[in-house]
């Protein structure tokens, strides 16, 4: 029974976790601003998960920007493309899932907040531009206030290639 309560997260150091919480507070509100000026919608509720990685484990690879940028694309393209052919069922919503996330894994993009990309497609059913604004330019836009925002805090983000 232990092993499904111990916590296998190395701990942060408090100022490392307060500074995860000011960053992904920076990150939203600098996106949720330019969604209210620009009259164009870019927040959506992966974006909050995506945030979660960015700013609390930006060294893992789950938080770079080809798997925030990729996964979310992938994901959503996935998820429009089969939507416009299965029905918008729960059994149809779980298919978009699963084949997006084996689709990230091929590809090397997995972000698993992603991954709710298809169940919000397939609730709100948008066209093919949903695909570019809010995902696109939203996951581009997290990823710029995060390499900002760590490269003013000292922390080494995006990971250098090998």
């Amino acid at each position: 029974m232990r092993h499904y309560i111990h916590r296998h997260q190395p701990p942060h150091k408090p100022h490392t976790a307060l500074l995860a919480g000011i960053g992904a507070m920076i990150a939203i509100g600098v996106t949720g601003a330019i969604s209210f000026h620009a009259g164009a919608p870019l927040l959506i509720a992966p974006f909050g998960a995506s945030s979660v990685l960015l700013f609390s484990v930006p060294n893992s690879p789950l938080s770079q920007p080809a798997n925030v940028v990729g996964g979310h694309l992938l994901a959503t393209a996935v998820a429009v493309a089969l939507h416009m052919v299965l029905p918008g069922t729960w059994w149809a919503a779980a298919i978009a899932v699963g084949v997006a996330i084996s689709l990230m894994a091929l590809l090397r993009v997995t972000h698993p907040p992603a991954g709710a990309d298809p169940l919000l497609v397939f609730a709100s059913d948008p066209g093919w531009s949903f695909v570019l604004m809010p995902v696109g330019v939203g996951a581009v836009a997290l990823v710029v206030i995060a390499a900002l925002f760590h490269r003013f805090t000292g922390t080494t983000y995006p990971l250098r290639a090998p």
